[in-house]
């Protein structure tokens, strides 16, 4: 398929907030204590909750910016492009990208919401919560609905308020989560026990995805602690092997049969071992540990219950049947380090040669769309959808790299990439 000919959409971006977005949403009650934007005396901006200080890291805006600028120092919103946090000029990167659709990850709060975690008032805490939510859902991914995906975060810290958010949201027509790939980690109850239960049967009922982010355990996979953190970059994915392997033998597939599970930023060309393993692990095992996945095989209930995500994956896309062509989807990571953008067509297409019409089409934009409820086709023709129509309408967007002003980027251990995972719950 010619790349301008595709149609994509990206079930991993992320959001750099705005400094704006609690102005609207916020009762009135918590206004003077909800997070804000301060600046210090070098010039760095923070947001600052409960005294406590949550940079935006480099990493996680990069989009145009030189590699070697890239780094995990704290940003200046006008050290970033605004497409980070312009929904406006977000569209219009995506244009020029040629995306059609995208679901943003949260960045300040971190990936799933542990900033409020770990907040002391939880009454503040859970309006904070609510309005993040609402600025998303209505301000956010509502000013373009047929562009962005919305998605929520959690009151992680009472389950019975986060299936009450579960359906408050799902009412406002959103139907994705971002919840932690290891709740343990963060000093929560483990996902083998009943606990969470209220909260994966309200997503059942409302047919809202459980999007599990690398990293959303506030910590990341490393081997030695002095390694250059080129080795925790290149085995992030592992993070999502662990998390499926945690999941697998945990009861909620069987309790929540018709439970969506997606694994976001985890690649797919390590799955048909995984389900390999996992396959033989059960069969071999089962008769003294009492597994028990009523009836079925750990890959049959992979392919009912689990979506993946690639940004760039030849070994996923060789495999696919493997991996589950019905269930692959496709990430573009904008504005993290590993993104693609404004590449990512032609990256893709050439990623595809030799995959059929029809397979291409399920794994760029039709899996997504029917796993998240996304219908963009109802309020933006088809054919003003494919990559050539979207770049079009983007011929003035400037997308050469630039300097941002931010310096050469410091190596680092994995030691100290770990330290930063485990503050701010990002990567």
């Amino acid at each position: 398929m010619d790349a301008n000919d595709m149609i994509l959409v990206s079930v991993d971006d992320h959001v750099i907030e705005p400094p704006t977005m609690f102005d609207a949403h916020i009762p009135e009650k918590w206004r003077d204590q909800a997070p804000r934007v301060k600046e210090d005396d070098n010039g760095s901006q923070y947001w600052e909750f409960e005294g406590n200080r949550a940079p935006n890291m480099g990493l996680n805006a990069v989009a145009g910016c030189p590699p070697e600028e890239y780094g995990l120092n704290p940003l200046r919103f006008d050290q970033m492009r605004p497409g980070c946090y312009d929904i406006h000029e977000r569209i219009r990167d995506m244009n020029a990208n040629g995306v059609l659709g995208s679901i943003n990850f949260p960045t300040f709060v971190h990936f799933c919401g542990q900033l409020f975690l770990r907040a002391t008032d939880k009454d503040l805490a859970l309006a904070c919560v609510r309005a993040y939510n609402d600025w998303h859902i209505d301000e956010w991914a509502g000013s373009y609905p047929e562009r962005i995906i919305p998605m929520s975060i959690m009151p992680l810290w009472d389950v019975d308020l986060m299936a009450d958010e579960i359906r408050r949201t799902a009412a406002k027509g959103c139907h994705s989560v971002t919840f932690s790939e290891n709740p343990e980690k963060l000093g929560l109850p483990g996902l083998h026990l009943d606990y969470w239960d209220p909260f994966f049967q309200a997503c059942q009922d409302t047919g809202t995805v459980v999007c599990m982010h690398i990293g959303s355990s506030s910590s990341m996979t490393v081997t030695s602690m002095d390694a250059p953190v080129d080795v925790s970059i290149a085995i992030t994915p592992m993070n999502s092997f662990l998390a499926l392997n945690d999941l697998m033998w945990t009861p909620i597939c069987r309790k929540f049969p018709d439970i969506m599970i997606a694994m976001s930023e985890g690649g797919t060309g390590w799955i048909p071992y995984a389900l390999e393993r996992m396959d033989y692990t059960y069969a071999h095992h089962r008769a003294w540990t009492g597994a028990d996945f009523g009836g079925l095989t750990p890959t049959e209930i992979f392919h009912r219950n689990f979506s993946t995500c690639f940004i760039d994956d030849r070994a996923g896309i060789d495999l696919r049947h493997k991996v589950g062509i019905d269930r692959m989807t496709w990430e573009c990571d904008y504005p993290h380090s590993d993104s693609t953008w404004p590449h990512s067509a032609d990256l893709l297409a050439h990623s595809l040669e030799g995959v059929p019409d029809e397979e291409v089409d399920k794994i760029t934009h039709l899996n997504a769309m029917k796993i998240y409820q996304f219908d963009p086709f109802s309020i933006r023709p088809r054919e003003q959808c494919t990559v050539g129509a979207l770049k079009a309408e983007a011929a003035d967007v400037d997308v050469s790299l630039r300097s941002m002003g931010r310096g050469k980027g410091t190596p680092m251990t994995a030691r100290q990439l770990a330290e930063i995972a485990g503050q701010h719950g990002s990567k």
